[in-house]
């Protein structure tokens, strides 16, 4: 029998950070922000290591400590996408039988070169190998080329509807599904994880809602479901771009060296999102309407203490 959608239990949310370095206020922020959405709906909290690129060793460790340090919580257990290959070359082969897929020998610089060419989406890989025959790859394979792994798409573009900023239409071009040196791609890996995990709401930066359709355009041909979405507007320093550790003391480290509590530290986020008086997240988690977010990106000045702008 059915089920009843109005009656269905949600499924999960999650937090899925790349180990390349502690977390900055902004990660942190972010993080909160996802905990929140998914505790306030009944949902699961997931934490998942995307440790397939940039990984330095001991960052996962020390990044899940920041996180309960700040009093989040997630339901166990802790996945790490590099124990979950299988699974990745699992959704490539279907895609391959069903004709989906095609070999890539493009150069790093000849794909930078066809991105910015005056054709096609903007941004988007043209399909220069797309129709290559074999004579053609195997002279590729002889000059000692790897190859990628594409996904042949049949469309430009994909909808999809976010919480905050409503319908996004988007680029949909024959993105990597398998790099060169054989790592899962993390488009393929990020929709593979979300659906076998049961996640059924993302909750991330603003500034990945541009893949969110290549994503969810992804799910449907492997015929996985596709979330329910939600970017939240990004941290930035003082020069209006993104905030990155080099802005000073910008992790929850560097502002407890600096004699700075986590229930202060988690204050200010909450003062960044709009509410007063809450140093844990349980207490904000009273006071969270997802409808009252900010729009706008919040400035941080890390110079000395911290204070929203």
């Amino acid at each position: 029998m059915p089920t009843d959608p109005a009656t269905a239990k949600p499924g999960n949310g999650r937090f899925a950070p790349s180990p390349s370095g502690d977390l900055h206020l902004g990660n942190l922020r972010t993080g909160l922000l996802a905990w929140l959405f998914a505790r306030s709906t009944g949902r699961g909290f997931l934490m998942r290591v995307e440790d397939l690129d940039r990984v330095r060793a001991g960052a996962a460790e020390r990044q899940l400590e920041d996180l309960a340090t700040l009093g989040l919580d997630w339901d166990p257990p802790v996945v790490w996408q590099s124990r979950r290959l299988p699974l990745y070359e699992a959704a490539i082969a279907r895609l391959t039988a069903a004709g989906l897929t095609y070999e890539c020998f493009c150069t790093r610089r000849e794909i930078q070169q066809a991105v910015t060419a005056p054709h096609g989406p903007l941004g988007a890989y043209p399909g220069t190998c797309r129709t290559l025959t074999e004579h053609e790859k195997q002279q590729r394979r002889a000059e000692g080329r790897p190859a990628a792994l594409r996904l042949r798409a049949d469309v430009t573009e994909f909808t999809v509807t976010d919480r905050l900023l409503g319908e996004y239409r988007g680029a949909v071009d024959d993105l990597v599904l398998r790099r060169g040196d054989g790592t899962p791609a993390y488009n393929l890996a990020v929709v593979v994880d979300d659906a076998d995990q049961g996640i059924d709401q993302v909750v991330r930066g603003d500034d990945l809602l541009p893949s969110t359709p290549r994503q969810a355009y992804l799910a449907t041909l492997l015929g996985l479901p596709v979330p329910e979405y939600a970017h939240v507007p990004l941290v930035l320093n003082t020069a209006g771009q993104r905030l990155a550790k080099r802005d000073g003391a910008v992790t929850l480290r560097n502002r407890m060296a600096l004699g700075e509590s986590p229930g202060y530290v988690l204050s200010v986020l909450a003062e960044s999102l709009g509410y007063t008086g809450a140093t844990t997240p349980s207490a904000l988690l009273e006071k969270f309407r997802p409808e009252d977010l900010p729009r706008e990106p919040w400035t941080l000045d890390a110079n000395g203490l911290l204070q929203p702008s």
